[in-house]
């Protein structure tokens, strides 16, 4: 495969991860760039072909979790600074799940989980790689990314259920509802 049959290939999935992420796509847009910046110049080093999703991902992810990080040294409030709030802005992946479409609702929610556990969700969930492309992305053993995975669905779940109500509109999608402030 040549380099840029790679990127034609993946940007859009790198960009959709970087996204869901860093909630900017400025910083996401940056991210992949990167990324792809330091695809091609190990590309040719590649050894095993057949891993090439989860070596861009693990690049992709540790450049993300590099800005979050960094992000958060800096401490910016974005409330304080309206130039900023843009920025801060949620950037979704506009993508079907394998269950049917998320709601807004639910997506919200995901982006309150911590990025750890966010990035589990996104990458088994909305990417769809297996759990030992993901356990190659984050540097762990595949019973590591089992245990992230049922914790962060755990953590979700609870924070759907005590926020949202759910029911099934006409084309039998799963929709979610903000609970009114006092039924929470």
């Amino acid at each position: 495969m040549e380099f840029w049959e790679l990127y034609d290939r993946y940007y859009s999935r790198m960009h959709g991860y970087a996204a869901s992420m860093l909630r900017d796509r400025a910083a996401a847009d940056d991210v992949v760039q990167e990324t792809f910046l330091r695809a091609q110049a190990s590309f040719e080093e590649l050894r095993d072909p057949e891993r090439l999703s989860a070596w861009l991902f693990r690049i992709a992810h540790n450049l993300c979790m590099d800005h979050l990080r960094a992000r958060q040294s800096s401490r910016v409030d974005p409330d304080a600074d309206p130039d900023l709030a843009g920025a801060c802005d949620a950037a979704w992946v506009q993508r079907d799940l394998e269950r049917g479409e998320m709601g807004d609702c639910v997506r919200e929610k995901i982006d309150t989980l911590p990025a750890r556990d966010r990035a589990v969700i996104l990458l088994y969930d909305l990417m769809e790689l297996s759990q030992q492309e993901i356990a190659d992305v984050l540097g762990i053993e595949v019973g590591a990314v089992k245990v992230r995975l049922h914790r962060a669905r755990k953590r979700l779940r609870e924070v759907l259920e005590n926020a949202c109500s759910f029911s099934r509109d006409q084309r039998n999608v799963l929709v979610c509802d903000p609970k009114p402030p006092g039924r929470r």
